[in-house]
């Protein structure tokens, strides 16, 4: 998480704070002092409140004591150490300031790399989440127009089936009445030729008529167990 931009007038307060109770201010002292802020915006600030506030420091008046001639060259080595003080200082809190913002150029960039990386692997993962989608959704409407095939397949076998049935049951009811009609009419005729022709003429013809509804019979009932066979081979055949 990156942290929030200070403001000037917070750098400058954090900045007055320590320069007043005399430790060094620094881009990491101000930002201690402040608890969080992207050390880059601290130095960008921190620079203009060094402008306005910590002048550089004056170098010794070059003034020729009295005392003797051993003492004046002690007195221009020291001179000379102190001129260069300053400078040193700036010089040495320039490049603190500089590590500083190194170190944190580098920890954005672990931070970006980090976070390129999981966008990536994001990126990968919801790829392959759509390419699942895709398919179990063309897997679930393959599904769905099987079972639908299915359900229409076993609709039109079982309408079928009942047609069938009822043709058989109206075959065998028109047999029945066949066979009822035809014995009937056999012992009338039986009956009658009996008394025209003789009882085994007529007895003759009626076992004749009867052996060819006899065969009808069996016709009509080899017919419907082909017919059941088939429509056994229709539920076997169907899912």
């Amino acid at each position: 998480m990156q942290d929030q931009t200070p403001t000037f007038e917070e750098v400058a307060a954090a900045a007055s704070a320590l320069h007043n109770d005399g430790n060094p201010v620094t881009v990491e002292a101000v930002r201690d002092a402040l608890g969080a802020g992207s050390p880059t915006a601290i130095h960008k600030h921190l620079s203009t409140w060094r402008a306005d506030n910590v002048p550089p420091p004056e170098p010794p008046r070059a003034e020729i004591p009295e005392p003797l001639a051993a003492a004046l060259a002690d007195w221009a080595r020291q001179f000379a150490e102190q001129s260069g003080a300053g400078n040193r200082d700036k010089l040495a809190q320039a490049e603190s300031d500089l590590e500083a913002l190194a170190r944190s150029g580098e920890m954005l960039e672990a931070e970006r790399d980090d976070l390129l990386t999981q966008l990536s692997t994001a990126n990968a993962l919801a790829a392959e989440r759509a390419e699942q989608i895709e398919r179990l959704t063309v897997e679930l409407r393959d599904a769905r127009e099987v079972a639908t095939n299915a359900l229409v397949g076993k609709a039109k076998d079982q309408l079928a089936i009942d047609g069938k049935d009822r043709q058989l049951a109206d075959l065998r009811a028109q047999l029945e009445r066949s066979v009822a009609s035809a014995a009937s009419d056999s012992d009338a005729r039986l009956t009658a030729e009996m008394d025209l022709v003789g009882a085994v003429t007529a007895r003759d013809n009626y076992a004749s008529e009867l052996k060819a509804l006899r065969a009808q019979l069996e016709s009509l009932n080899a017919d419907r167990t082909a017919l059941r066979a088939e429509v056994d081979g229709l539920r076997t055949r169907r899912p």
